[in-house]
């Protein structure tokens, strides 16, 4: 059996926008349920299972994995091993560069072929609508499922899509040689390109599917200009090295939260609607780039980014 390397996991429900304007969200439930079977996909191995369901939501500036492209060596690393610590590195830069909202991660459940995983309350934002998601099919030499790209906001209707499911099909990264469910195969030289290898002669996956993906819609927070008071509202000194922030004109505030990279909760305030100013104490926080977010009192949220030196 392959090990399977683990990552503390990261809250999946935050909201990662730096957008200096309110803008549309919807929050999703993403199940991937599998169908994976000796029957259209060879005799399985005793100890057939899953890696970590993972990935990204994020914009068209950046794509993670394509068909018909070479694995990075994130994708290689889930691919080969299920290690996910190289490909939340390339999400975390990603994130940095403002390509990427969130990492999302969810274990599968039972330990098994025919098993589930379920990414609950999913908040994206308008700037990152595409959802790239990959898990190895474990043991194997290098095979996947994934969906890159998928677009939760529909361009022609210009709003986000309704509930919806996506057949997934095994592919193959390209990174290291084999036919069957083994491992410790020899490294494909040179590397080839993700492919489609369902009822592709030589491996034992038929053409149907191996599961099913599906996305349900749970709510949606429209762009409004109710917010439109966390305009006058600044952060300053931003960057700061002070060890303290001041957030002006906080009287339309209800709550600010603080977050650091990762999506942690590292800081709160709530019931603040009656100050003018509120200053915050970071002399706590680490050097980095922190996400404070601003909850108005009519419900309404905007993110703006925190640098401490």
């Amino acid at each position: 059996m392959k090990k399977i390397t683990l990552i503390g996991l990261i809250p999946l429900a935050f909201l990662f926008s730096i957008s200096t304007q309110a803008q549309s969200t919807a929050t999703y439930d993403i199940n991937f349920t599998s169908t994976w079977n000796s029957s259209d996909h060879g005799t399985l191995p005793s100890n057939a299972h899953w890696s970590d369901l993972v990935g990204a939501n994020h914009n068209s500036n950046i794509t993670f994995l394509e068909l018909g492209g070479t694995a990075t060596t994130g994708i290689e690393n889930v691919a080969e091993t299920g290690s996910n610590t190289a490909f939340n590195s390339e999400v975390q830069s990603a994130i940095i560069n403002g390509e990427a909202e969130q990492w999302l991660q969810q274990s599968f459940s039972p330990f098994a072929a025919i098993s589930s995983a379920t990414l609950s309350d999913i908040t994206v934002s308008q700037d990152f609508p595409l959802l790239t998601l990959v898990s190895m099919i474990a043991p194997s030499p290098d095979w996947i499922i994934a969906v890159n790209n998928l677009d939760l906001w529909d361009q022609n209707l210009n709003k986000w899509r309704e509930t919806f499911t996506v057949d997934l099909f095994p592919y193959d990264a390209g990174t290291e040689d084999g036919f069957g469910y083994s491992i410790n195969n020899p490294e494909t030289n040179p590397q080839g390109v993700i492919t489609n290898i369902a009822g592709v002669s030589g491996y034992p996956f038929n053409s149907a599917k191996i599961g099913t993906l599906t996305i349900t819609f749970k709510s949606t927070t429209l762009s409004t200009n109710d917010f439109a008071s966390t305009n006058e509202v600044r952060i300053f000194p931003n960057p700061t090295n002070t060890g303290k922030i001041t957030v002006t004109n906080s009287n339309s505030l209800d709550q600010i939260t603080i977050y650091d990279i990762l999506g942690k909760n590292v800081k709160q305030l709530d019931n603040i609607n009656n100050k003018d100013n509120t200053i915050i104490n970071v002399s706590d926080l680490n050097k980095g780039i922190y996400i404070v977010r601003l909850k108005n009192i009519s419900g309404n949220t905007e993110s703006k980014k925190l640098i401490i030196n």
